[in-house]
């Protein structure tokens, strides 16, 4: 039972610190706002590539080796892989979501509305990262948790500097770019306090939410950093941003492991 307490409060600790990297990413503002469109794709391709390691070790194998590796247990994965993506296109289309990166092109508008709709795209965005924390957590499996959380964490860093100087250059306050920057990480505790319910809850189904946390995450992926990294002519620099990430987080697994 203790076990089980510690682990739960090391989910929630390592979901909160993940989040809080969003606020480590902004600190550049702080000295420049001239970074340019080439590193900022770069970095956001690094984002994924960081991401896609996470979510593919820690995810979807985890919850293969828990299905038993067996045929059955592979369309469980595949199933819940589908409909944790289909949960965050409807979440998507359903909600009032601007794309977190358009306005480094398009320029952020000044009333209250639009940077209130750029708010919640940032925190919808966050959340099923959260989520993917908490279920790494939830069956006491520490390193796959922070396998997770540190992926999530590196990844929230160039997200945070993209957010923050989307603020910046629509003339708002430096330290009020930053403030909005690390809030929009702290949504993600709630999603890890959510992702650890789940699994203890509902432990017989752990493969499945697995499953779920990681079509979650491929659907933000794919749907969300990698075609913004692709809008400003520096697909080359953002796809070796991905592989690189993902061959960090690769030897970073093993090496929790």
């Amino acid at each position: 039972m203790a076990l089980l307490e510690n682990t739960i409060l090391l989910g929630i600790l390592a979901s909160t610190i993940a989040g809080l990297f969003t606020g480590i990413g902004a600190i550049p503002i702080f000295f420049t706002r001239n970074i340019s469109e080439k590193m900022l794709d770069t970095l956001l391709g690094f984002a994924a590539g960081v991401m896609l390691a996470a979510t593919s070790f820690s995810l979807i194998v985890p919850s293969l080796e828990y299905s038993g590796n067996t045929v059955k247990g592979a369309f469980i994965t595949a199933a819940g892989i589908l409909i944790g993506a289909i949960f965050l296109d409807l979440t998507d289309k359903y909600s009032p979501h601007v794309h977190l990166l358009d306005k480094r092109s398009e320029g952020a508008s000044t009333s209250l509305k639009k940077i209130w709709l750029f708010i919640i795209a940032i925190t919808l965005h966050n959340f099923p990262e959260g989520l993917a924390v908490g279920v790494g957590f939830g069956d006491n499996n520490i390193k796959n948790g922070l396998s997770i959380a540190l992926g999530i964490g590196l990844q929230n860093i160039p997200e945070g500097l993209a957010v923050a100087l989307a603020l910046v250059r629509e003339k708002y306050d430096v330290k009020k770019a930053f403030l909005i920057a690390l809030l929009t990480g702290l949504v993600e505790p709630i999603g890890g306090i959510l992702g650890i319910g789940l699994v203890s809850i509902f432990k017989p189904v752990l493969p499945f939410i697995l499953a779920l946390a990681a079509g979650a995450m491929l659907f933000v992926i794919s749907d969300e950093i990698i075609p913004e990294t692709h809008n400003n002519g520096h697909e080359r620099e953002a796809t070796y941003g991905v592989i690189i990430g993902f061959i960090i987080m690769m030897i970073l697994d093993v090496t929790l492991g």
